[in-house]
């Protein structure tokens, strides 16, 4: 009989996915869902040990002119995109690097999803990510015109925001 390691029986690790990031040697990207926000780090891994270079939340958005009665949907697929080329941009700005992968943990992978809206958003800022186009939301759902209140003009304008 095998133990299960205790990280893995939490839910928490998958060490046969976090292995082959280790062996790539190259930084991460590493997204994470909380119930109300996104989390964007980027990571550089050494002797697997991890160090956050960049962390980014969807928080941020408000400094960049998110309207305050809109805090409620810093989750959203228009707030994920955005909050992805905040994040690409702190990138570029810090260490010229373009280059990463991503590691979205256990989260489920589903396409047209906020976790790709993401990396859509890193895309467009710059960064150079393996990926499939199919796997990104319409540009529609990215700029907001499918939600009740229509969120392409505040997106535009964050955006425009962002250095």
């Amino acid at each position: 009989m095998r133990t299960v390691r205790k990280r893995r029986n939490e839910n928490k690790t998958d060490y046969k996915l976090r292995m082959g990031l280790l062996k790539q040697d190259k930084p991460r990207i590493v997204i994470r869902k909380t119930n109300k926000y996104l989390i964007a780090q980027y990571v550089q891994s050494k002797n697997a040990k991890d160090t956050i270079l960049i962390g980014v939340t969807s928080k941020e958005l408000v400094k960049y002119g998110w309207p305050k009665e809109s805090i409620g949907s810093l989750k959203s697929i228009p707030a994920s995109y955005l909050t992805g080329y905040i994040l690409g941009k702190k990138i570029l700005e810090k260490y010229k690097d373009n280059e990463s992968i991503i590691d979205t943990g256990l989260q489920r992978n589903i396409h047209g999803s906020r976790i790709y809206a993401l990396v859509k958003g890193i895309i467009d800022a710059g960064i150079n990510i393996p990926h499939n186009e199919k796997i990104f939301p319409s540009e529609d759902r990215i700029s907001g015109k499918n939600t009740k209140k229509d969120f392409s003009e505040m997106v535009k304008k964050v955006k425009g925001n962002i250095k």
